[in-house]
């Protein structure tokens, strides 16, 4: 597949969507990662992601209908990201603070890292490593220090590490999202990983869809180059409210990005009553076969901490007729 090839594919929502509720007691379900039928070593697919009590591992036959394996919850952790190579699952996702997320909406000062497990089953898992802390001026603001949404992709036996840093305040919602997109380099998925000197993406005033953070990124590996997909922050002036809609880049390099569309892929439609009214959030996109590909996403319905619950859907992408 080449950079250009991206643009010929249409994405539209699965009927059924929101495909994953919330479960009790978080009004939260989010930052999806999954892993296919014929990457995953029982033919099943399966999903990861973080409510207020943790990381947690979903299983279905048909990549719609999911269960929850609530034995198989990792605790203090968040915003996941799968790798597998050599029939090695390498599971990343953001460490943080004992309970912090019951009582984030309270003044305090986050700290977070990136953090590790291994698998070869997906079922058993390592003990955890550490792999990135923060350690730039710019990974710390007065709102504390935060290294978070990994995605990994191998370039030329390089292990490029994507990553969230910083923090900025959402008014409307009470709450802090990421500020700036960074990269760390590394020649073993296990590290030790190098972080650029400067972040690679930062919200702009004059960036319609990232004007106030810039969410979390994934990158593609394609023949030409890289695909990125950001989740930006923004303040909408239309509605007088913040939100989050996936743009899509493009890199020759995996560094320096540029926009793709002009649009974004999807977007909140502000609905009264829609799943997705305020913010479309993080996500994991992978092709699942030779005509489709899956992008799980996590999206909310309403802006103020105190007010919005927030599900997992599904966009499917297929070449255009």
């Amino acid at each position: 597949m080449k950079i250009k090839d991206f643009l010929h594919l249409a994405f539209t929502e699965y009927e059924g969507n929101p495909i994953i509720a919330p479960p009790i007691p978080s009004p939260i379900i989010a930052d999806p990662t999954f892993v296919t039928p014929r990457e995953s070593p029982d033919g099943k697919w399966h999903l990861f992601a973080h409510s207020l009590m943790g990381i947690h591992h979903f299983v279905s036959d048909d990549g719609i209908k999911y269960k929850r394996l609530s034995q198989h919850t990792i605790r203090n952790a968040m915003r996941a990201f799968i790798y597998h190579e050599d029939n090695i699952y390498y599971l990343y996702y953001e460490k943080i603070k004992p309970y912090i997320l019951w009582y984030s909406w309270l003044p305090h000062k986050w700290y977070s890292y990136i953090a590790m497990r291994f698998s070869h089953d997906l079922y058993s898992w390592s003990d955890e490593q550490t792999i990135l802390k923060p350690s730039l001026p710019w990974h710390s603001n007065e709102f504390g220090n935060s290294i978070s949404n990994p995605c990994l992709v191998k370039y030329n036996k390089i292990y490029f590490l994507y990553y969230s840093a910083a923090l900025t305040r959402i008014t409307d919602c009470g709450f802090n999202e990421p500020l700036y997109i960074g990269l760390a380099q590394s020649s073993n998925p296990s590290g030790p990983f190098q972080s650029l000197p400067q972040p690679i993406l930062v919200p702009s005033k004059y960036n319609r869809w990232c004007n106030i953070g810039c969410g979390s990124f994934k990158a593609l590996k394609v023949d030409d180059g890289f695909i990125g997909l950001q989740n930006g922050i923004y303040w909408d002036y239309t509605i007088n409210h913040s939100g989050s809609a996936i743009i899509v880049y493009s890199s020759k390099d995996g560094i320096h990005y540029t926009p793709l569309m002009k649009n974004p892929l999807l977007k909140p439609d502000t609905k009264e009553g829609s799943y997705k009214r305020s913010h479309v959030y993080a996500f994991d996109i992978k092709q699942v076969n030779k005509k489709q590909w899956y992008l799980y996403f996590n999206a909310r319905n309403n802006w103020h901490w105190s007010k919005g619950k927030e599900y997992i859907g599904l966009l499917i992408g297929s070449k255009k007729s």
